[in-house]
Parts: structure tokens; sequence; C-alpha cells
């Protein structure tokens, strides 16, 4: 029984779920992983069904009726998990932008550091970030920067969606009233720890652009993650 496990969202991603269920699996510390498939019409959940033959203890699958949100997908895969007995439980996505090699980084800052939540960041020791076009970098680099100033957190990298958090972090927020589903829910989850009092660690990594499979990427998601950094300050100040 692994004390870890990598919680994988997905919907199209046929063409690289394997690959990254191999790669995760092939560490050196024994990760398990729940993918939460949101009903993908490529027959993903299908790939990761036969994979289960082969990874009958450590595999395993949370089919969603449809596509309703990153978000939501991650509330999900954490009331599954917490229902076990992990102690640590990542995000990761399935596209290889995130490096299964720095998922024992991660791992290490929670297990052996300081960390509460450990996160894989992309601006902690300048920009790394490849295979970005620059509208885009600027975008990502700009939007953490305006969140540190609305939020006051010291997270250089608050959209980031490559992390580890130890079970208590997420015992002690109340996920069910987590209410974004895009890039805000990231730093909406990272708002929550840090206003709880939880240690946040950014743990320098190289993002790369995803080779295979379409970017879920789209304005709504963008405007959600501006305007929503407003409202959970404003929200923070009046519950106090």
């Amino acid at each position: 029984m692994s004390d870890a496990i990598v919680i994988i969202p997905t919907f199209n991603e046929i063409e690289n779920i394997e690959s990254i269920i191999r790669a995760v699996f092939s560490q050196e510390k024994s990760f398990h992983i729940l993918v939460v498939d949101d009903n993908s019409p490529d027959k993903t959940a299908e790939c990761v069904g036969r994979l289960q033959t082969e990874f009958p203890d450590s595999l395993f699958i949370l089919n969603r009726t449809k596509k309703a949100g990153l978000g939501v997908a991650y509330l999900d895969g954490f009331k599954w998990t917490l229902a076990k007995s992990y102690s640590y439980i990542f995000e990761m996505d399935a596209d290889f932008s995130h490096n299964p090699d720095d998922l024992i980084k991660l791992y290490d800052a929670c297990e052996n550091g300081k960390a509460d939540v450990a996160v894989g960041s992309r601006y902690v020791r300048g920009i790394t970030v490849v295979n970005w076009p620059l509208p885009r970098i600027l975008l990502s680099y700009g939007a953490s920067r305006y969140v540190r100033f609305i939020t006051g957190m010291k997270v250089k990298d608050s959209t980031a969606g490559f992390i580890c958090y130890k079970r208590d972090v997420l015992e002690a927020i109340n996920l069910s009233k987590v209410r974004f589903v895009g890039y805000a829910f990231q730093i909406e989850m990272k708002f929550k720890a840090f206003k709880k009092g939880f240690k946040i660690i950014e743990i320098p990594v190289i993002f790369k652009d995803r080779v295979k499979g379409k970017s879920k990427m789209s304005g709504s998601i963008i405007s959600e993650a501006i305007f929503g950094v407003i409202s959970l300050k404003l929200k923070s100040l009046f519950s106090r």
C-alpha cells in the first residue's frame, strides 16, 4: 500500500494516458493513481480499464457522466482519496506538461521537509516554461503577480496545477464550499490553505507544453481567474 496517490483528471487524453500512467509507476517511489475521467468520447476510460488488469492494486478510475470542469474533477478525486488512507495527495496533468520525475521532489518537500503544500512552480526561479508562445507566458506570469498583489499570498505560481497536499490540508478545507472550476480553482485551493495557516513551499520545475492532444484552456477559464480572485479576497475579509 502506497502512502501517496496521484489524481489525474482526463477528458480526451487517449494519446497520453497510458504513457503517463506507466511513467508514474516507473518511479522509484511507489505511487498509486486515480484517473478521474469526464466521459471522454475518445475512450480514455476504456484504456485505463485495460491497464487496471496490469495494475489492479494501484490504478483506479472514477468515471463521471459529463465534462464539468477541472475543479469539480479534482474535488471528486479528493473526496475519493480522503475515504482511503493516503497521507499525500497529488494533482497532475495527463499531458506530460508536469514531469512525473518531479513527483518525488514534491513528496520529499512534504514528507521530509516543512511543506504542508508543495507546488511545482514555473516562476520560483525565473520562468521555466518550454514551448509556450510569449503571450501565454505573459498572461500566466502576469496572473500570478496579480494574485499575489490581491491576496497577499507569497506564492509565485498561484495557478500551478502540479501539487502535493498533505492529507490534513484537504481535511481542513471545506471542499463543499470550493466554487471555482478552472484556473481559479487552483488559486482558491492555495488561498484556503494559506488562510488556514498551512505552509506552502514552491519547488522549481520545468513546465513543457503538451505535444499530444488539445489544450483545455478557454477565455471563460481566464476570466474566472481574473475576477474570481477579487471575490475570494473580499469573501475572506468578511468571514473573519
